[in-house]
């Protein structure tokens, strides 16, 4: 497992982590021993990289990884979690105040002191402008209630703002093969400044896995269900915000060229997106223990053809550039 430095936090994290929201929710279902064995699997593929959030689950996701660091002493995992999401999404109520509540009982759930890292969760885009908003986090920090904090952002514009803070350690984007916007700016700016960039939603919410067709259903309770039109959250977040049956035609073409690679499909596009300079680590999610294992060995594939690339990009520009490029 290649490893990479998690931005000013300072840390160094597996280029491969594990994304934690379907361990929480709206993946469908996932039960305690379920999820202590993803976890582990994930452990003993070298990953060292948990992303949660107190959200998932209401807690549920930050509870499972708890338990995991307290049966697990001197594990070496950086947990990142997320807040602001348990409020009405209003501006007005990114408050230190509120920001302890919230770090107060996500370090209940976690079991642990002082947090590694918290991300404000996809926030209204006008706090990443908000002098108090930066301030009350450096409080945070100063307070020992948090080591480093970043955040997670819906579009390229927010995260530059948020890059052009000095606090900021880190910054979480979708970036993926059918989502590159964040590649014009956003990673170039990220390096000059030495903030960690950790990619989200890696597989588009698992069309890169090449294994849907357009017949595939999901579960009820999945956000693959019920977001397709955004009614509950950024339609951005599920399938990368790309139209599904569009996606599966794209996945199918991005699976013949992984083909080429000799590498499945899933870890093509893990490795693509891990190998673009600038990039921490990429948190994608697992629901078997199959899956945290064959998702971590992306993070050994040491390079990608560079006409694997070409070809990335060209697919992007004719399947999803017009419509995504523009919105995030």
């Amino acid at each position: 497992m290649h490893t990479r430095i998690l931005g000013r936090t300072g840390r160094t994290v597996s280029v491969i982590g594990l994304g934690t929201w379907q361990l929480g929710a709206d993946w469908g279902n996932i039960d305690a021993v379920e999820a202590r064995a993803v976890l582990d699997a994930a452990v003993e593929s070298g990953v060292t990289f948990f992303d949660t959030a107190d959200v998932y689950g209401d807690g549920r996701s930050e509870s499972f990884i708890g338990s995991y660091l307290a049966d697990n002493p001197g594990h070496g995992i950086t947990v990142a979690t997320k807040m602001g999401r348990r409020e009405a999404q209003e501006a007005g109520n990114f408050t230190l105040a509120k920001f302890r509540e919230w770090t107060d009982r996500s370090r209940a759930n976690l079991g642990v002191d002082t947090l590694d890292l918290v991300q404000l969760h996809c926030p209204p885009t006008p706090v990443f402008s908000s002098d108090a908003v930066y301030d009350a986090l450096d409080e945070l920090v100063a307070d020992g209630a948090i080591s480093a904090y970043g955040v997670s952002v819906e579009t390229t514009a927010e995260a530059l703002a948020a890059i052009g803070r000095p606090g900021t350690s880190t910054v979480q984007i979708i970036l993926n093969a059918f989502r590159l916007k964040p590649l014009d700016e956003v990673l170039q700016a990220a390096v000059a400044a030495g903030v960690g960039i950790i990619a989200r939603v890696p597989l588009a919410s698992g069309l890169l896995s090449g294994k849907y067709t357009t017949e595939t259903t999901f579960a009820e309770n999945d956000h693959r269900t019920y977001n397709r039109d955004g009614s509950a959250f950024d339609v951005g977040e599920t399938f990368s915000g790309v139209d599904f049956a569009q996606g599966v035609a794209a996945a199918q073409e991005f699976a013949a060229l992984a083909a080429g690679t000799g590498l499945t499909t899933s870890q093509a596009a893990l490795a693509w997106v891990a190998q673009l300079d600038g990039v921490s680590s990429v948190i994608p999610g697992a629901r078997s223990v199959e899956q945290a294992r064959a998702n971590a060995s992306a993070g050994s594939v040491d390079q990608l053809p560079a006409e694997f690339t070409s070809a990335v990009g060209e697919l992007y520009d004719r399947y999803f550039r017009a419509a995504v490029h523009p919105r995030w």
